[in-house]
């Protein structure tokens, strides 16, 4: 199993988050909260933020 990165917390609930260390940015992380987040790399520096999905159109 690969190990995870240290220090990342979930933006929404503030718990740690284990990220893989192969993450790639984009890569989409089911938090323990439910939340959806994603990785992004920003100056190398790994973070995370909750994805913005597509919402749904129900024709309006």
């Amino acid at each position: 199993m690969a190990g995870s990165r240290g220090g990342l917390e979930c933006p929404v609930c503030g718990l740690p988050v284990e990220v893989p260390d192969d993450a790639v940015d984009g890569e989409v992380l089911e938090h323990e909260c439910g939340s959806m987040l994603e990785v992004v790399r920003r100056n190398g520096v790994l973070e995370l933020r909750p994805l913005e999905g597509v919402q749904e159109d129900w024709g309006e």
